[in-house]
């Protein structure tokens, strides 16, 4: 509004001056500095008095302060923290710990650790048609990573050509800066190309050589850690990670293949199969030597287990490290120092510290773990959060937050950062395989209390879903138990493409509810139905209604699943034959968010309107209006007030607002490309204060990649937590605003 002011105020300025000449006909007043001055003043007095009333408009009280924190990495403000993920690992004698892994989204796909921090980047894995990798070694002189390089139409500054990508070995010398090579490849001559088919999955070196799992090819190959020239090569079907023992001799993961089980093989340096082999494992993800000789295996199956072999002659088990059944032994998804889960990455320095990486299931991120001989821990480092936001429990007022696999506790009286606990890891990928979770990626958490019971609903960053899981502590500790699934109409074809979920309906969309409470999706728990395609938002309301809002013009884009109750085994019930077809009020044209608020009978909306229409069709945003509606089910669709959003008029996507959540006193809007929260009045519609990443968090954040990047919770003293997506360095930012 002051904007718009001062834009007509400068428009005004020609005609104020020819009047003001008119009155003043003197030539000294009109030439002289006495003029201009006096004309200043007016103007200065003006675009002050326009300036301060503009603000009193805009806030009507002072703005409420705040403070900046985050969950879900050890590390919120600086320039190096938890990546990620980690696909591949080496522990060096000196207990520094070198990661690599396929994506990172601030581009830190491998890093070295140390005595718990992050102590370097290895550099330039990230942009320009790179990424990272499954392996990583080291020797004395160069760390060796596994790497792709996609083309970019630069052949002439030797990239790969159009429609070809290089997975390759790339050198670094022990600093992380790229150690070039006479014949070496890349822009920098520091990659090594191993195939155009598939990823390098496994390096290991021995004293001038470097081993690398050809998986493509089935072959292991075998260069010269120096010139890096191939000496030999030799098959080996489907090798993954390789270790060198003390005699010089390979082992190497080959994995399952069809009815073919894994095994771990011995091999010598030049290509003889040996007579030793381990082949009762199920799932062997990471293999390294101790610092006693001894074959470590990282073993990911049920077991979840650190396996420990003696290889002297025959391999025999002689150990074993963490509780068997890993997060699930004990109270099932609670977190604790033994318990680890969907291992990754294994090792011991030279003083017999071991060192374990978990990435959970589906790549739920990175836990970095490093224990005494004999088995106290002794750091941890997480960075747990990617494409991700929290929400709170309404019934602990905030004390425990959810996002969509993990559980955290909160102490609010810590300082920023330290108020987070991981307490739990919701999802079982052996009890529930068939868990939603596994197969699809959800982002956008919503947690209810319904009938006084926790739920979890998660939908995903193209809304094209909204999944239901029940909590049951006494069969299911923390686990989230698969209850239920909405997902959209796709046309005349399935919903979901591919083979999950079994028995889904041939065409349109459907309600699953898991009936006999296994967490399996069965052919008799399907209701379906067809509707419009294209859908802008989920809801679910405090009694555990469901609000969809579909992007149709035909003025019945709202649709409405009232709770029909809860089953026997604990699901909610929603289905087609209630559902209730609701009309769009007629300022939208493109319908985009949905939250509608029982106790009050209050619904707000969001989308394009008439009046403010879209540039484009940029189908993940907000829209360009937020609306409030009171008196919903009295079939009222006048707003009570409308207001005007940061959104794209160019369609250069530079402006637009991602995400909207709305808590008691206020509506919070976060923005795309800056993710700045603009907060606004509930009852008025007026902007009241914006909010920015502050100190505690370095100031910054990522862009907001999901519908859903923004969650608002009030406390009972007054206090609101605003929740914000920040892939970009792997955390959740917390906002706590004083009531």
């Amino acid at each position: 509004m002051k904007k718009k002011l001062l834009t007509q105020l400068a428009n005004l300025y020609p005609k104020f001056n020819q009047r003001i000449n008119k009155l003043f006909q003197i030539r000294r007043w009109r030439k002289g500095k006495i003029f201009n001055f006096l004309l200043s003043l007016i103007v200065g007095v003006t675009v002050t008095t326009i300036g301060i009333t503009t603000d009193w408009a805009t806030t009507g009280t002072p703005a409420p302060t705040y403070k900046t924190s985050w969950i879900g990495n050890t590390f919120g403000s600086e320039k190096l923290r938890v990546q990620n993920n980690i696909e591949g690992m080496y522990v060096a004698a000196d207990g520094k710990v070198y990661t690599n892994s396929n994506w990172d989204e601030a581009g830190t796909e491998a890093e070295i650790y140390q005595d718990g921090n992050v102590i370097a980047a290895i550099e330039d894995t990230h942009g320009w048609g790179r990424s990272g990798g499954k392996a990583v070694t080291v020797n004395s002189k160069y760390i060796y990573i596994a790497m792709i390089q996609g083309s970019l139409g630069k052949t002439k500054e030797d990239y790969p050509a159009e429609g070809t990508t290089w997975y390759n070995v790339r050198r670094y010398d022990l600093s992380g800066k790229p150690a070039p090579f006479s014949g070496g490849r890349g822009w920098d001559k520091s990659m090594l190309i191993v195939s155009n088919k598939s990823e390098v999955t496994g390096l290991a070196t021995a004293e001038s050589e470097l081993y690398v799992s050809d998986f493509a090819s089935d072959r292991i190959r075998v260069y010269n850690t120096d010139t890096m020239k191939e000496l030999r090569s030799f098959n080996v079907a489907n090798p993954r990670a390789i270790t060198v023992d003390r005699q010089g001799n390979l082992w190497i993961i080959q994995k399952k293949s069809g009815n073919n089980p894994a095994k771990i093989l011995r091999y010598s340096q030049t290509g003889k199969q040996l007579p030793q082999q381990i082949a009762d494992i199920v799932e062997p993800t990471a293999i390294a030597i101790d610092n006693q000789g001894r074959l470590l295996i990282a073993e990911n199956g049920p077991r979840q287990q650190m396996l420990t072999y003696d290889i002297k002659d025959k391999p025999v088990q002689v150990g074993s490290f963490g509780c068997k059944g890993g997060i699930y032994a004990g109270i099932p998804g609670e977190v604790k120092d033994l318990k680890l889960y969907g291992l990754t990455g294994i090792g011991t320095d030279a003083a017999g510290n071991i060192y374990v990486n978990s990435n959970g299931f589906n790549k739920s991120g990175t836990d970095l773990r490093k224990f005494s001989p004999s088995g106290k821990q002794l750091w941890r480092l997480l960075g747990l959060i990617f494409v991700d936001n929290a929400d709170a429990d309404p019934k602990t007022d905030g004390a425990d937050i959810f996002t969509k696999h993990e559980h955290y506790v909160m102490n609010y009286n810590q300082p920023a950062g330290k108020q987070w606990t991981y307490q739990g890891y919701t999802l079982n990928a052996f009890k529930y395989p068939q868990d939603a979770r596994l197969h699809t990626s959800p982002d956008g958490t919503f947690v209810r209390r319904i009938q006084g019971k926790p739920f979890l609903f998660l939908t995903d960053m193209y809304g094209s879903f909204l999944q239901i899981y029940r909590f049951n502590p006494a069969t299911d500790g923390k686990i989230a138990i698969p209850a239920g699934m909405f997902v959209g109409t796709n046309g005349d074809k399935k919903s979901i493409p591919g083979n999950w979920p079994p028995q889904q309906p041939a065409q349109g969309e459907w309600i699953w509810r898991d009936s006999n409470g296994n967490g399996k999706f069965e052919k008799n728990e399907y209701d379906n139905s067809k509707d419009y395609p294209y859908i802008g938002g989920w809801w679910v309301d405090s009694k555990g209604d469901v609000w969809k809002a579909l992007r149709t013009q035909d003025g019945s884009g709202i649709r409405h699943y009232p709770l029909q109750g809860i089953d026997a085994k604990g699901n909610p019930i929603y289905s087609y034959s209630s559902m209730q077809k609701q009309t769009t009020p007629n300022i939208f044209t493109d319908l985009r968010r949905i939250e509608y608020f029982p106790e009050t009978d209050t619904m707000y909306l969001s989308g394009f309107t008439v009046d403010h229409p879209a540039n484009g069709d940029d189908n993940g945003v907000v829209g360009s209006e937020i609306a409030r509606f009171d008196n919903w089910r009295k079939g009222n669709r006048t707003p009570r007030w409308r207001t005007v959003i940061p959104y794209d008029t160019t369609g250069k996507r530079e402006v637009s607002t991602a995400a909207m959540s709305v808590a008691r006193d206020y509506v919070f809007a976060v923005t795309v490309k800056t993710a700045e929260v603009y907060v606004y009045n509930s009852a008025t519609g007026t902007q009241v204060q914006q909010l920015k990443p502050g100190p505690e968090v370095g100031g910054e954040s990522g862009w907001i990649d999901i519908p859903y990047g923004i969650r608002a919770f009030r406390r009972s003293n007054g206090e609101y937590l605003v929740f914000v997506e920040e892939d970009w360095k792997g955390k959740v930012i917390i906002y706590r605003l004083q009531g």
